[in-house]
């Protein structure tokens, strides 16, 4: 597009939103080829609109939005409410580009009750409202199935797919199945189960999956009551038995408290691209329903507009006829005879942090389950986390660890590992022989081996780290931050894991001087780092070990006169250990190196006594 037509354009789109009404209503945005790429709802129209094309619109996404915008129209209502109601319809029609997209979790399955004459009972996970009514989605699948075997127990739907009519029935034109003879169906297609019957379980059936479950229990009560004082036990005792099903079953319900009554609950849980809004429907003080959706984010979208399409979406989607509505903040949004509520203590904050609890664990579900699928991306996730923690200026992709191994300052080593990605980099891992320090002085020690590592690095043109750990607390750290800033000038970032009075690491300290980060030590990238300080640990110390061990046997066998570093070797490649070789026999050790040094070997270890 030249910059002529551009302008033209914007000129054109300023002349619609200049003819505005400042009236409520639903505005939509067109492409060029004419198709709807945004949905949006104003309590006034013109004053909405208008701001997408003010000069200091600062948001990217924004900016791209309106770059592609060639034509507007809009509806005006009545009330803000019937705005977000038509925003809402509009974006589930058109699916516009640029809006939020809502993950309503396809693969979740509902439970339908037909259309029928005869409705069946079952869940699906395909919806077509021409063919009945449906319940859910079930986010727990356990859930649905415990609610379908209760109704099955308590009323016996038909399982069958013929096309059961009442004139049918009359005619005689049906035979019953298997499932009439296992008690499974009354029989209602030949009449064993009369017509209003059928009706009246599919009835009860209905608000059983509506929550209204104590209603029915009530129903129960006064029908068994009734039946009773008829003379007409049988059929009270069956009602009885219905009774005790549906009370056991409310029984494991969670509930919050008896004088809460139809009321939903909504929290949202959000990241840079989704947010999690999770609903929670109470009657009767016990909750019947929960559901958390997935809206993917597209504009950067506040929370309050997030929240505003959550409460719209959901009270739609699950028939809510409740006249309060619990919400973390205040939504910014009227719905006509519907009170909002912010709690701050009592039954209902109770509620409202279940919400949260809730819409955390699903977003929580969802990213292992991505993580599953791209492991790569939970390693991202952990560099970002750390890189937000200690405000560093890029990601911590390479991580490099240092530690000091000694005995009484003998045979002095020490250690660096390297993380990449937040997983060991072994080929990348050095160690280093103490050279310039004598006796047990960890600080001298650690500032000739971070002074040698870095200098090379610098030397050799190589990366330098993102991220240097010192394995210590505060003393450890400056002595880096000697080497690292005074000495090299490098700009390298430090941070350091401390330990407490058991020598459990139990924090994170960044900054000079030195603050502790908030870091629950139960978290993922808690135990990161901690593996980042248990790896080079095992590493120093496995060096000075094997050290000593070399130590040892060459100090042992080079002091055998006759014996040079061939015969040592060979003694070694065959025998394994000096003590094997002690305990070897001189025709033993003449197999390996012949008789004469063999005779040298053995007499070594086997001195001749001389008697006095």
């Amino acid at each position: 597009m030249t910059k002529e037509d551009n302008e033209k354009r914007l000129k054109h789109l300023k002349t619609i939103v200049a003819r505005l009404p400042e009236k409520p209503g639903s505005y939509q945005f067109y492409d060029e080829e004419g198709t709807i790429i945004y949905v949006g709802k104003a309590k006034n129209l013109k004053s909405r609109v208008s701001s997408y094309f003010h000069t200091e619109v600062d948001r990217f996404k924004t900016k791209v939005l309106v770059s592609k915008i060639h034509n507007i129209s809009y509806t005006v209502v009545n009330t803000e409410e019937d705005a977000l109601l038509l925003e809402n319809e509009l974006i589930k029609k058109y699916n516009p580009r640029y809006n939020v997209l809502l993950k309503d979790g396809k693969t979740y399955p509902s439970i339908c009750i037909t259309n029928e004459p005869f409705p069946r009972i079952f869940k699906t996970r395909t919806i077509n409202k021409k063919w009945g009514t449906y319940y859910g989605p079930y986010s727990h699948v356990g859930t649905m199935y415990a609610v379908l075997d209760l109704i099955k127990e308590l009323y016996h739907p038909r399982t069958c797919r013929q096309p059961l009519t009442k004139e049918g029935v009359e005619t005689g034109k049906y035979k019953v199945c298997l499932d009439y003879h296992i008690k499974k169906c009354m029989g209602p297609c030949v009449a064993k189960q009369t017509f209003e019957e059928y009706q009246k379980n599919i009835a009860q059936a209905r608000e059983i999956l509506k929550g209204n479950t104590r209603k029915i229990q009530r129903e129960m009560m006064d029908e068994m009551q009734r039946l009773a004082e008829e003379l007409r036990f049988e059929e009270a005792e069956e009602v009885k038995r219905r009774y005790l099903l549906l009370d056991g079953f409310v029984s494991k319900s969670e509930v919050v408290s008896h004088t809460i009554d139809k009321v939903d609950v909504f929290s949202i849980t959000n990241d840079e691209n989704t947010a999690f809004i999770n609903y929670i429907h109470v009657a009767n003080g016990a909750i019947n329903q929960s559901f958390t959706f997935e809206y993917k984010k597209k504009l950067n979208e506040s929370e309050v507009e997030l929240l505003q399409l959550g409460i719209v979406e959901m009270r739609e989607r699950f028939k809510s006829d409740s006249k309060e509505i619990v919400v973390p903040f205040d939504p910014q949004m009227e719905l006509d005879g519907i009170a909002f509520t912010i709690p701050q203590r009592g039954d209902k904050k109770t509620l409202l942090d279940l919400s949260v609890m809730n819409g955390k664990q699903y977003k929580f579900d969802r990213l292992k389950q991505a993580e599953k699928l791209n492991p790569e991306q939970k390693q991202v996730r952990l560099m970002k986390e750390l890189q937000e923690k200690l405000h560093l200026p890029s990601l911590p992709y390479q991580i490099e660890c240092f530690d000091n191994s000694n005995i009484s300052g003998t045979d002095a080593v020490a250690a660096c590992v390297v993380f990449k990605k937040m997983k060991p980099s072994k080929r990348d891992y050095k160690h280093y022989n103490i050279k310039t320090v004598t006796g047990p002085d960890d600080y001298a020690s650690m500032k000739e081996v971070v002074h040698r590592r870095y200098s090379r690095l610098v030397e050799e043109e190589q990366p330098l780290p993102d991220l240097i750990v010192a394995d210590g607390g505060k003393g450890q750290m400056e002595v880096i931050r000697e080497v690292i800033q005074d000495e090299l000038n490098l700009d390298i970032p430090i941070a350091g894991l401390a330990k407490n009075d058991r020598h459990r690491t139990n924090e994170l300290l960044y900054g000079f001087p030195p603050m502790t980060i908030q870091l629950k030590t139960d978290s993922e990238l808690f135990h990161v780092l901690t593996q980042l300080q248990d790896e080079v640990h095992r590493f120093a110390i496995e060096f000075h070990r094997n050290r000593r061990s070399k130590r040892a046997l060459t100090s042992e066998l080079d002091s055998i006169k006759g014996i040079g570093p061939k015969g040592r070797d060979a003694l070694l490649n065959a025998l394994k250990s000096v003590r094997r070789i002690r305990e070897a026999t001189e025709a033993e050790l003449s197999a390996v190196i012949g008789p004469s040094k063999a005779q040298i070997v053995y007499r070594h270890f086997h001195p001749v006594k001389i008697d006095n």
